[in-house]
């Protein structure tokens, strides 16, 4: 049974007051927060178990070793990999998608080359190609979307051809809460013979996840907004594609032997992690998906959806307010504005009355400029998030539009 009230009781920040009031903490898609268990699993590797992995040989090392290959082995079958081969740990989405555009793009990219994106990408799945283009002549083609905010997969259908490398997609939009078709456009990339890299940034956190059944080759996403520590993401590839790639980074670990004029590298997915890795952040992350498992990926769709509707209901009586994207088929997330009122603005009022949204472009600025608009007001959910907390924001709303009435041009 989905118990909210108990899984609220595991997370010691929704006790936390902002002035006079219980904060309402509605910023999810920016970053969730952290149950009990991934503060204590943090606490426990700093304290027991802190050492650097893979090269030592002494109690600790090895200890340390095994929790963060551990975690590795719970992500990947909580992506529903067929293994942990193809599964990199990375600082988060943005380097994963950095890691792949620098070290399959720029491999394999030529002039002539098309990489086709959306009109919805998050900014980390737009300038590593923008980057990648530039160093190598391809070009960028992005499909549009309907008035609805749904992706236009007629016109993805005749973009999509023998000039296509890489088609990228983000699996759920951070500000129109769209959850596109990404299995579709994987199998419409195969058929043409490209790869298809899924930015699952707001999906892995909200929606069950197969990495096999969505048919993509790469699949990204943040370990901080899905209940881990920040600092810590991942990659997934397929094997054999990421053994072709070259190294996105140098040095200690991703080697297998130097010499001083040339290096060979170290095994998958090793090849792709130099240095000193987040240790703790990935035990943490391992922590994380534990719990997620626990609760179920299909209760934690459920409620959110249920939250979700229940919200976008909410919020369209308030009087003149404009929502974005789709009434059906969401995320736990509302994107909309006021009339006469700046989203920041009103997300300070809010925040006297310690409701915590957020306010901006939201790293999509193409995508606000197709919207015809400089910034949204976003109030994102999670599994943690109840109905009284909506009714909050509101209300909070009702009175910041009556405070910035006068003021209206």
């Amino acid at each position: 049974m989905y118990d909210v009230d108990e899984i609220r009781r595991e997370f010691p920040i929704l006790d936390r007051r902002i002035g006079d009031k219980r904060l309402v903490y509605l910023d999810n898609a920016a970053t969730s927060q952290k149950p009990r268990r991934v503060l204590d699993a943090l606490t426990k590797y700093y304290e027991r178990h802190n050492a650097n992995i893979h090269r030592g040989v002494h109690r600790l090392a090895e200890e340390a070793t095994a929790a963060y290959e551990e975690s590795r082995a719970k992500v990947a079958r909580f992506l529903g990999a067929p293994g942990t081969t193809g599964l990199v740990f990375t600082r988060g989405t943005t380097e994963s998608i950095n890691l792949v555009a620098y070290a399959w793009g720029r491999k394999n990219l030529r002039e002539g080359d098309e990489v086709l994106l959306t009109e919805v990408e998050h900014h980390s799945n737009l300038v590593p190609w923008q980057l990648a283009a530039q160093a190598t002549g391809a070009r960028l083609r992005f499909v549009p979307i309907r008035e609805d905010g749904t992706l236009d997969m007629e016109e993805a259908g005749r973009l999509i051809g023998p000039k296509t490398k890489l088609v990228g997609c983000i699996h759920a939009s951070n500000v129109l809460a769209t959850i596109n078709p990404v299995v579709k456009l994987a199998r419409m990339a195969r058929e043409a013979g490209a790869l298809m890299l899924v930015d699952g940034a707001q999906s892995a956190p909200h929606l069950p996840v197969d990495v096999e059944a969505l048919g993509c080759d790469f699949f990204a996403c943040s370990g901080h907004k899905m209940l881990g520590p920040t600092g810590v993401g991942v990659l997934w590839g397929r094997p054999e594609i990421l053994e072709e790639m070259d190294p996105f980074l140098g040095g200690g670990e991703m080697i297998r032997e130097v010499r001083l004029d040339h290096s060979t590298y170290n095994d998958l997915p090793y090849k792709f992690e130099a240095g000193t890795m987040n240790i703790a952040q990935a035990v943490g992350l391992g922590a994380a998906v534990d719990y997620l498992g626990e609760l179920g990926m299909e209760n934690v769709r459920e409620h959110e959806r249920r939250l979700g509707e229940y919200a976008y209901g909410r919020l369209s009586e308030l009087e003149g307010i404009e929502i974005y994207g789709p009434k059906e088929e969401r995320t736990g997330l509302v994107s909309f504005s006021l009339p006469d009122v700046h989203p920041h603005d009103l997300s300070q009022l809010l925040d006297e009355e310690g409701i915590a949204i957020r306010s901006g472009h939201h790293c999509a600025q193409p995508l606000m400029r197709r919207l015809g608009v400089p910034a949204t007001a976003r109030a994102s959910f999670y599994l943690y998030n109840v109905e009284e907390e909506v009714d909050r924001l509101v209300e909070a709303l009702a009175r910041a539009r009556e405070f910035f009435r006068p003021y209206a041009i």
